[in-house]
């Protein structure tokens, strides 16, 4: 494969959401006419969509490959396909990095299907959770910004959550975390397929919400899990999470999940070193801090000399501030004061809210 097919490769998902630009778009749509590995990966990004755009539509199982019987043989009756339906409305450009993460997710699910059944929804991923408890969590994690603005929950509120809510002097992280596993045990009761369908709804209502199209909509700052930011960066919050927990479920079934297109990933890593420089303060010990093809900034004491040098990789840098390294094992440049190098790098850990 050339580094051209990767690329255009790497923008298919945001080109499905109509979320890239006019050059962009064509240089994708030459690709498609020249690449039917590209092509067959559009049309299923594509039916992502029309679901999405149609949230009452149940998805029509996978059909099963002829060279996989035990597939063929497990999957049962099948509805017919659906008609195509349009695609869905562009987003604005804060929105189009969570668009991009809906897409590859909603693209990567038919896969566990397809290749072993729903007995595969079953298999390990992170923390305590198989795949369809980490959907659950998804849907969890999305509610939080969708009912910000106005979206209803997918899910009814139990007594657990809201008197854990309400408790005097419990704090978010304790409220977030009952409903996390309310939600979990509620999805547990439905089949897969549901609640791939509700989380594809949820998703599907952000990205039709005005805050999704319109950037001074969505310049209002709102708290959600500890963090006040604008809406905007709320969706590249959601955005960071969706790809981080895809990408947990692809290694979990072995199947490799490409980072986010480069326009994407740079938004969540100044999303990510924001974050992170607000964590460590104005007085901590001054470190120049670079993300290779980012950007480079001066974390800590802007009145003091540098203490120390540290340079990541963007998509490194993304899987530590979201707990898939530790900070001991991320690759890593570091030069200068290794004390200082070893604190950003475990601040940036104890940055993953995921």
């Amino acid at each position: 494969m050339t580094p051209e097919h990767d690329a255009l490769r790497d923008l298919l998902a945001a080109w499905a959401f109509d979320a890239v630009t006019p050059t962009e778009a064509a240089a994708v749509s030459h690709h498609l006419g020249d690449c039917p590995e590209c092509e067959a990966e559009a049309e299923r990004l594509r039916d992502v969509v029309r679901l999405l755009d149609d949230p009452s539509a149940e998805p029509a199982e996978p059909e099963p490959s002829d060279d996989d019987p035990l597939t063929a043989l497990f999957a049962g009756p099948r509805p017919g396909r659906r008609r195509p339906r349009p695609a869905a409305a562009p987003v604005a450009a804060h929105a189009a990095p969570y668009a991009g993460a809906v897409a590859a997710l909603g693209a990567l699910l038919p896969e566990v299907y397809g290749r072993w059944g729903y007995d595969r929804w079953s298999v390990p991923v992170v923390h305590d959770w198989d795949v369809h408890a980490t959907l659950a969590h998804l849907i969890a994690a999305d509610e939080q910004l969708a009912l910000a603005l106005g979206v209803a929950a997918r899910v009814p509120a139990s007594p657990a959550s809201a008197a854990a809510e309400g408790a005097a002097g419990a704090g978010w992280e304790e409220a977030w975390n009952r409903r996390t596993a309310d939600v979990i045990l509620h999805e547990r009761r439905r089949s897969p397929e549901r609640t791939r369908a509700s989380w594809e709804a949820q998703s599907a209502a952000l990205l039709a919400t005005p805050e999704a199209r319109d950037p001074e909509r969505a310049a209002r700052a709102v708290e959600l899990m500890g963090l006040r930011l604008p809406v905007t960066d709320h969706f590249a919050v959601r955005a960071f999470e969706t790809w981080i927990h895809t990408d947990d479920i692809g290694r979990a079934l072995g199947i490799a999940v490409p980072p986010p297109p480069a326009a994407h990933l740079e938004r969540l890593v100044r999303l990510a070193v924001r974050i992170l420089g607000t964590a460590l303060g104005p007085a901590a010990a001054p470190v120049r801090f670079s993300v290779t093809g980012v950007g480079e900034w001066l974390l800590g004491s802007d009145a003091d000399p540098v203490r120390a040098e540290l340079a990541l990789d963007p998509v490194d840098f993304c899987l530590l501030a979201g707990g898939r390294y530790a900070p001991g094992e991320v690759p890593c440049v570091g030069t200068g004061d290794a004390g200082t190098v070893r604190e950003v790098l475990e601040r940036t850990a104890a940055l993953a809210w995921l």
